[in-house]
């Protein structure tokens, strides 16, 4: 019974999900009642994962961790979540895509990123991966009277069982050497034995599958297409929660390898793909025009910072990424959500031009947007300030020192646009102006994480040390 207590957020969304399909089934106005009840379902899973974070344990023959870090990605997840139904409310209604059944594909997409945040067995990392991926194959192309959603969706899946086809080898190769798939297995082989080849390759493997997940350069080639084709709030779940639980598996595999190993060759691998993934993301988000593309790099560029945490292995490095991804969250679904209430029906005025003088017509958008702008550029007090900042520090303390100044580096030049939306906005003028249909749960959903983006901003230190708590 008390294993059952542990594992409650799992069954609160399994549950949900059931409950969900039963009501589509025999509700003929089930799109009414579904986003209630997932967003009612995503807030009482957060809070009560925040509620056990300190009840830690492992279950189901160490297959699955409960409480510490566990509990915070589910919060994360599943707040994260409960934002995306508020924004997708009206969005889904004004784009011609209001089907109950997107309400039940967020909540089985919010499942698979949970088991991969819990997973203690790469069997488990992968069922959570897959299950994450196939919702949001679909999610993508669920606009399907629209072309680019259509293909969108079709490279994301070809692209998408390309990389699960690496960490599926991947692992492969690791049981050949080690005899197992489990973490602590894995932990045992590395304190007692010499690395072979084999688990090396294996080792190499799954972190390039993970990599496409986190749009690591140079595994990035389907991002742009993918959030500029798939609807909007889509998007905004795929860039927040999916790459954080694509790096919970990571640090879940690497921090074994870390510990008993040391900073090693896969560190320095590590800050390979930190320094590219870095400058490619912010140097080609200047030239875009389209602002779903241009957070796409962006989003690529942010994927860099976080590899950061990873190659400095340290402490601080993986308290860093757990503030860096929920900071991440907010900072991206505010900023997506902005941008479904500024498009059109057709889907049109997503480019940089149709957000020309917004502030005169709707200041309050313009000044929520421009928080989000200012807090992904890195800008304090928000919150995207010290994500980048606690990253920056791990890796001077892992005498990586120069990582660190490429990072600032690349943060002054993403600056430039983010900062020209909001020049864009405020000094700006056009004789036609946009008309923006209100939709008040959509705007509380982007003032909530305005505030989580300010309020982390404002109280960073104390996030941080309820963070390390569960580090380790």
């Amino acid at each position: 019974m008390n294993e059952i207590f542990m594992i409650a957020p799992l069954l609160i969304i399994s549950g949900g999900i059931l409950l969900s399909l039963i009501i589509e089934m025999f509700y003929k106005k089930s799109e009414i009642i579904l986003p209630w009840l997932s967003i009612a379902l995503f807030i009482a899973t957060a809070y009560y994962s925040l509620l056990t974070a300190y009840q830690e344990g492992i279950v189901f023959h160490s297959m699955l961790a409960v409480g510490g870090l566990t509990h915070i990605f589910y919060f994360i997840f599943n707040f994260g979540a409960a934002i995306t139904v508020l924004l997708s409310i009206d969005y889904i209604k004004k784009v011609g895509i209001y089907f109950g059944e997107f309400y039940i594909l967020m909540l089985s997409a919010v499942l698979g990123m949970m088991f991969l945040a819990g997973a203690k067995d790469l069997v488990m990392i992968f069922l959570g991966l897959e299950q994450m991926s196939v919702c949001f194959y679909i999610l993508t192309a669920f606009n399907r009277k629209r072309a680019l959603s259509n293909e969108a969706g079709l490279k994301y899946f070809l692209l998408g069982a390309f990389a699960s086809g690496f960490v599926v080898y991947g692992m492969a190769l690791i049981y050949g050497s080690v005899g197992s798939l489990s973490i602590s297995g894995l932990s045992f082989y590395l304190m007692n034995e010499t690395p072979s080849i084999v688990f090396a390759v294996g080792l190499l493997l799954f972190i390039i599958g993970f990599s496409f997940k986190i749009a690591a350069v140079p595994f990035h080639m389907w991002v742009p297409d993918v959030y500029q084709g798939a609807p909007t709030t889509v998007t905004a779940l795929m860039s927040t929660g999916g790459k954080a639980a694509a790096f919970t598996a990571l640090l879940t595999a690497l921090i074994p390898v870390f510990e008993n190993l040391g900073r090693n060759n896969f560190s320095k691998l590590l800050s390979v793909f930190a320094v590219a993934t870095m400058l490619y993301g912010a140097i080609v988000a200047i030239s875009q025009t389209d602002l779903k593309r241009m957070l796409a790099y962006s989003s690529i560029a942010h994927a860099g910072y976080m590899i950061i945490g990873l190659s400095a292995a340290n402490h601080d490095g993986i308290s860093g990424i757990v503030f860096y991804l929920a900071a991440y969250t907010f900072m991206n679904l505010g900023a997506f959500g902005v941008i479904s209430m500024v498009e059109s029906k057709n889907n049109s005025q997503v480019d940089l031009q149709s957000y020309t003088g917004l502030a005169a017509k709707y200041p309050l958008l313009a000044a929520l947007l421009s928080i989000f702008m200012l807090a992904l550029a890195g800008i304090p007090p928000f919150a995207g300030f010290f994500g980048k900042y606690f990253v920056f520090v791990s890796a001077i303390e892992a005498n990586l020192t120069w990582l660190a100044v490429i990072g600032v580096i690349a943060s002054a030049i993403s600056a430039y646009f983010y900062l020209r939306v909001v020049v864009v906005m405020y000094f700006k003028s056009t004789d036609s102006p946009i008309d923006v249909e209100p939709s008040y749960q959509a705007l509380l959903g982007i003032f909530i994480s305005a505030l989580l983006v300010v309020v982390m901003g404002l109280f960073p230190n104390a996030i941080v040390q309820f963070i390390s708590f569960f580090v380790g």
